[in-house]
């Protein structure tokens, strides 16, 4: 029993390069499958993920089912995506192409209280998705949103159109600050009237 769990069935070495070409290909696959696939999962989506991850247990393990090789694989995965992530965000400064490159480009899918249907049909989102995003961002309308855009990462980001944004506690001190005046141009006005 003990030794099936320490004993691992291939070599570390085909371990980590088996992990490193899984975690590359994933990525190549989740970028030419586009910024919908990360912006909401619908049912079909959840389904592709969840087989996903069984589809590549093999290509990254083989045939080993050790504990310890189980573990060594998820610490060649993580530090991998750790590496990654550094020397994409220093090829990002170096190269601000990379990252368009990698991650693609805004996409604007409501312009001035407008779905962009072509936007919405190139990236495969239902409008009814859509406008459920932008609600749950504090649009009651479509009407009500300047812009939405899904972002390069698969965030949908929800710019109101300046009469629906809500007040914040600058503008609320702003209007006390008006209405103090005014209380005190009132309170002038009161005292030069004549008596009569």
């Amino acid at each position: 029993m003990w030794h099936d769990m320490f004993e691992t069935g291939i070599s570390y070495g085909e371990k980590t390069l088996r992990t490193i070409i899984v975690y590359a290909a994933i990525v190549v696959l989740l970028r030419l499958a586009g910024k919908r696939e990360l912006a909401q999962l619908n049912t079909l989506d959840l389904a592709v993920v969840m087989l996903l991850s069984n589809v590549v247990q093999n290509a990254i393990i083989g045939n080993d089912d050790s504990l310890i090789g189980g573990i060594y694989g998820a610490a060649v995965l993580i530090a991998v995506n750790a590496v990654f992530v550094r020397f994409q965000a220093y090829l990002t400064y170096r190269t601000p192409d990379f990252e368009h490159w990698l991650e693609g480009t805004p996409s604007v899918l409501i312009r001035d209280g407008k779905l962009q249907i072509e936007t919405l049909r190139r990236l495969a989102l239902r409008p009814a998705d859509v406008i459920a995003s932008s609600r749950k961002q504090g649009a009651e309308h479509v009407r009500d949103v300047h812009e939405m855009v899904l972002a390069p990462g698969g965030s949908m980001l929800v710019e109101l159109e300046q009469s629906e944004e809500s007040a914040n506690q600058g503008d609320v001190q702003a209007i006390r600050a008006d209405l103090a005046r005014i209380q005190e141009r009132l309170d002038q006005l009161l005292l030069q009237r004549p008596r009569g």
